[in-house]
């Protein structure tokens, strides 16, 4: 196995603090980097994932940002709801902005399913915005990682363990990739389980019902982002240059799309220093510019 990187190894010792709000009858999990009182990011994880996925990624902003990273319901150790609803994760998503301690408004950045919430957030909830980033979010009328995962049967029916070291080695994501940093993978597997009381077996810590979700609408509010925003697509992700093009036009093209070399669908388990890099520019960028609006082109 490839050994651990000290930057990787300084970064999940950067432990996070954990909070827990009350969102329409659901308790809702999130973790905290950073002083209070800075400029905010706050990450948004993809389907079946969670907040831990970012715990590489946000203590490389903590020197200027308060950074915060949700558990959707559904997800993580946030609870699990009857339904699940676009509207329902961005008013989670809200209440944390709410509540994280953010010096302003914040700029957030969602991956996959988490960029769906981070488009319909940005719609609908335009004034608790400065910017959103969105990761390789396949955003068209058919979602391709929605049709895989409901194809799955271990995401329909997610298995159970006795040992959580077996459950480890069986972390695969959706879609699967060619190419996992074995260390990070090892960390978010470990993360990614709960040790039930009524049965004392391990299980995953997701409701499957996640995927039922319609996430087509967040198509059609595309065009009703007003804050900066710009496309992280991945070079080997599911974000093709036709839906890039298509997102980017929907957009009023003026958001930028930025390609990811060698990036799979999941770039912070493959290519994280390259995704940290790229938020940082686009970071760097709008703290020094004038956003262009879609009237002046």
């Amino acid at each position: 196995m490839t050994d651990t990187p000290d930057w990787f190894t300084r970064a999940v010792a950067c432990e996070p603090e954990s909070h827990r709000i009350a969102v329409d009858d659901a308790e809702i999990n999130y973790l905290t980097w950073g002083e209070k009182h800075r400029p905010g990011i706050i990450f948004t994880h993809g389907g079946a994932a969670h907040a831990h996925w970012w715990s590489h990624i946000a203590p490389a902003f903590t020197a200027d940002h308060r950074v915060a990273a949700i558990d959707l319901s559904g997800h993580g150790d946030s609870d699990w709801r009857e339904t699940y609803t676009l509207d329902g994760w961005c008013d989670e998503v809200a209440a944390v902005i709410d509540h994280a301690g953010f010096d302003a408004r914040p700029v957030m950045v969602g991956h996959s399913m988490g960029g769906f919430v981070t488009v319909a957030t940005a719609a609908r909830h335009a004034d608790m915005l400065a910017g959103a980033i969105i990761i390789d979010s396949p955003i068209m009328v058919e979602d391709p990682e929605v049709m895989q995962a409901r194809s799955i049967d271990r995401f329909k029916h997610p298995k159970t363990y006795t040992d959580p070291a077996e459950a480890w080695a069986r972390f695969r994501t959706v879609p699967e990739q060619d190419v996992y940093l074995p260390y990070v993978r090892d960390f978010i597997a470990r993360h990614s389980l709960r040790l039930d009381s009524d049965d004392n077996r391990w299980h995953w810590k997701f409701d499957s019902s996640v995927f039922l979700v319609r996430r087509h609408e967040a198509a059609d509010l595309l065009g009703q982002v007003r804050c900066r925003v710009s496309l992280l697509r991945c070079e080997n992700g599911l974000v093709t240059p036709d839906i890039g093009e298509y997102m980017y036009d929907k957009l009023g093209r003026v958001a930028p799309v930025i390609e990811l070399p060698t990036a799979g669908h999941h770039p912070m388990l493959d290519v994280p220093l390259i995704l940290i890099t790229a938020i940082r520019s686009l970071l760097a960028d709008w703290d020094h510019s004038t956003a262009f609006s879609r009237r002046e082109r």
